[in-house]
Formats: structure tokens, C-alpha cells, sequence
């Protein structure tokens, strides 16, 4: 077993011996954030015009030249008003954001709690522009002004970060949840192009493995949502090209089951294979379950019918399906797909790395996660179907 290993199994059997205490109990750490003030020049702008940011933890010791750059999720905004709203709020403004952000899970600073990365250099890198950091557009008709930059936030960031660092990393990691889980697909091979040679660069996606998947009432609602947005803020232009040439319908490249194929940079994918957003707005979306047939199944997993059941299996199936090269034939990539109905696993304590933390063959999500980066051994977990697993932290907003 290698050093890292070694600090794997130390910190399980301290958290096993000492008294317990939820993460809510230990003291947080909270990071201020960064202002990218030369944003500007390059056009990088949050949808209202502010200035985009990023929350930077120093990394020590070991980690002093490693890199963990985790994107914020929070969904997309596909049309005008949507935007327009977004622009108004902390999702689409860093004027309104909390400035300072509590660094747990993935993140922490703390070995016992992250014990493969805990000593990096972590950055939040701040969502703000509603399209993944993927677009580069502008709407001005006047009278509302929005700037969809998020391909040049993405830019402006890295570009900050270079030379405080990050442009002699040794290793890298580049994460995200959620829409920021999506961004890590799209972004994936563009980091090593800032990045030394020999440096080692991989890429994580938490709960950003979204589905071109059918509605209950055989709607592609997802996909209708995803081409209105890939259009709007300009997104395709910044696709992979590979991808975008190979397919009919360019756009379809912003779901990641389409795009994966043509990332070279190693991966690993963390995703429930019922994802509570997927299974409200994707397979379940409010316009199809127009008379609520499907509100106490949202809300409690026990709740659902028989029928009810074998659709979510059905989902569970198809995501399977749409990993089934990848988990089958890639050599350097890794999985852990569990039977949780949760959205984000990676940045919450609770579910990254503590004692009833959800497992996959008595393995932590921290532990997979960090015998794929380092190469300890090769990491493919699946879950079986629900409801087998006992571990799970069902987060059912």
C-alpha cells in the first residue's frame, strides 16, 4: 500500500474511534473570494455585467504545486426573461453572491475529512453566466443588456490563476456538480493547454452526467431546453469540434453522453443513477405530470407505485446504457454510479467521506475517487438497483 492508501485507512479509523460529531459540529472553513479584476479586457462578464469570481485555498506541504479547481453548479437559463431573472440574483451576478464559501467535502482542508486532497490548492470558480461557462454572446435591445461570457469567465479564471501557480501545477484536477459537473465535460481537454507538459491532469464530474432522456409523457424536454440555451448564449461555437461535426444536430454535444467520446483527458464519472434533478426536471418535469400523479413519488422513493418504480429503473437502465462504452473500454477513466437518490455527492461531507458515508462495495466515494487519480487501482463501481443499497443518503430536496 502507498502513502496514499496509508492515508486513506488512518483517517477511516480515527473518524471510526473518535466521538462523533456531524460536519455541521467542526469548524468550517470559509474562503473569501477573488474578483477577476482584469476580466474586462478580455470581455468576461457575469450575465448583469459584474465581474467574475473565484474562491482560492491555499494548498501546503505536498500539495503545494497541486491544483483542485472545482465550477459551482446551479442550473442554466434558456430564454430572455429566464436570464434576465437569473441576472437579478446570486446566480448570475457576484454582487449578490455570499462572499465568502465554506469549504467541505472534496474541498476541505482537513485530512481526516479529505484525505487525498486536502493539502492542494482548491478553487471554487463561481457560477455566473447560466450556460455551463460554455457561452459567448451578447443580447442588447436597448433596454436589457446580458452578457452570456461564460466561455470568457472560464478564460479570465484560468488566466488569474496562472501565475499564482497554477501555471506550474504538477497535478490537476478539474471538477464540478451539477451544471458545474456538465462544465468539467465541456472544459475537460482545454485546461492541459495551460498546463506544464509533464503535468499530470485529470477530470472529475459530480453529478453532471445529464440525459438525453424522454419525459414520462415521451417529450425530449431536456433536449428541447438544452438547444434553446446552446442557441441563445452561443454555446455551440465552443463545443468540441470533433463532436459537433460527427452529429446532425450540433447542440446535442452539450449533453456530456455525446461529448465524451471525443475527451482524451482521463475521467471519472460520479453520478446517481437516479439523480434527484434528472428525475424532476428530466424524467419528470412539472409539465408532464400536470395533475400530480407523481408528487408523492418525487418526495419519498417508498412512496412510488409498482408502475411508478419501473420507470425510475427504466431511467437507471438508459444511464447505464448511455455509459456502457466508457465503463466497458476506457482504460484510464473511472465510475461510481450508486443508487442514491441524491444530486452532488462530492462537495457535502456527509456523502464525500465519513463514517455512514454511501459505499459501493464498502468503498467511500473519497477513496474511489482518489485510487482512480492516483492510480492505486482501477475504479469502476456500479450500484445495483434501488432500493439494495443500505448506505445511501437519499437527499430529496
Amino acid at each position: 500500500m502507498n502513502l496514499n492508501g496509508v492515508v486513506v485507512v488512518v483517517a477511516l479509523a480515527l473518524l471510526a474511534c473518535a466521538p462523533r460529531r456531524s460536519y455541521s459540529q467542526l469548524q468550517r472553513l470559509k474562503v473569501p473570494m477573488t474578483l477577476v479584476r482584469n476580466a474586462s479586457a478580455l470581455g468576461a462578464f457575469c450575465l448583469d455585467g459584474s465581474l467574475p469570481a473565484y474562491h482560492l485555498h491555499r494548498g501546503f506541504g505536498a500539495g503545494t504545486n497541486n491544483w483542485l479547481l472545482q465550477f459551482e453548479g446551479g442550473g442554466w437559463c434558456n430564454d430572455i426573461a429566464s436570464c434576465a431573472d437569473r441576472a437579478t440574483t446570486h446566480r448570475g451576478s457576484t454582487r449578490l453572491m455570499t462572499k465568502l464559501e465554506v469549504f467541505s467535502g472534496i474541498l476541505s482542508n482537513n485530512a481526516s475529512l479529505n484525505p487525498d486532497f486536502y493539502n492542494w490548492n482548491r478553487v471554487k470558480l463561481r457560477y455566473c453566466d447560466g450556460a455551463s461557462f460554455a457561452g459567448d454572446a451578447t443580447f442588447d435591445n436597448g433596454t436589457s443588456l446580458l452578457y452570456f461570457r461564460g466561455q470568457k469567465i472560464w478564460e479570465a479564471i484560468i488566466l488569474d490563476l496562472l501565475p499564482k501557480g497554477l501555471g506550474r501545477a504538477r497535478k490537476a484536477l478539474l471538477s464540478g456538480c451539477s451544471a458545474g459537473g456538465l462544465a468539467s465535460f465541456l472544459h475537460c481537454d482545454n485546461l492541459s493547454n495551460y498546463l506544464p507538459e509533464n503535468a499530470t491532469v485529470k477530470c472529475l464530474s459530480d453529478a453532471g452526467f445529464f440525459l438525453d432522456e424522454r419525459d414520462i409523457s415521451l417529450n425530449s424536454t431536456m433536449r428541447f431546453f438544452y438547444k434553446q440555451l446552446v442557441s441563445l448564449q452561443g454555446v455551440e461555437q465552443n463545443l468540441d469540434k470533433n463532436c459537433t461535426s460527427s452529429l446532425k444536430l450540433p447542440y446535442l454535444c452539450f449533453f456530456p453522453q455525446f461529448a465524451l467520446k471525443y475527451i482524451s483527458t482521463p475521467f471519472f464519472i460520479l453520478n446517481s443513477a437516479y439523480d434527484v434533478y434528472q428525475f424532476h426536471h428530466i424524467l419528470v418535469p412539472p409539465s408532464a405530470d400536470l395533475h400530480g400523479e407523481w408528487n408523492h413519488c418525487r418526495l419519498n422513493p417508498a412512496a412510488c407505485d409498482v408502475n411508478q418504480i419501473e420507470t425510475l429503473q427504466g431511467f437507471r437502465r438508459d444511464m447505464l446504457l448511455a455509459l456502457r462504452v466508457f465503463i466497458k473500454y476506457s482504460r484510464r477513466g473511472g465510475a461510481f454510479i450508486n443508487s442514491c437518490f441524491a444530486h452532488c455527492q462530492s462537495e457535502s461531507q456527509d456523502t464525500w467521506f465519513d463514517v455512514d458515508s454511501p459505499r459501493i462495495r464498502n468503498k467511500t466515494i473519497a477513496e474511489s475517487v482518489g485510487d482512480w487519480y492516483f492510480s492505486r487501482r482501477v475504479t469502476k463501481q456500479i450500484d445495483c438497483a434501488y432500493p439494495c443499497d443500505t448506505t445511501c443518503h437519499n437527499l430529496i430536496p
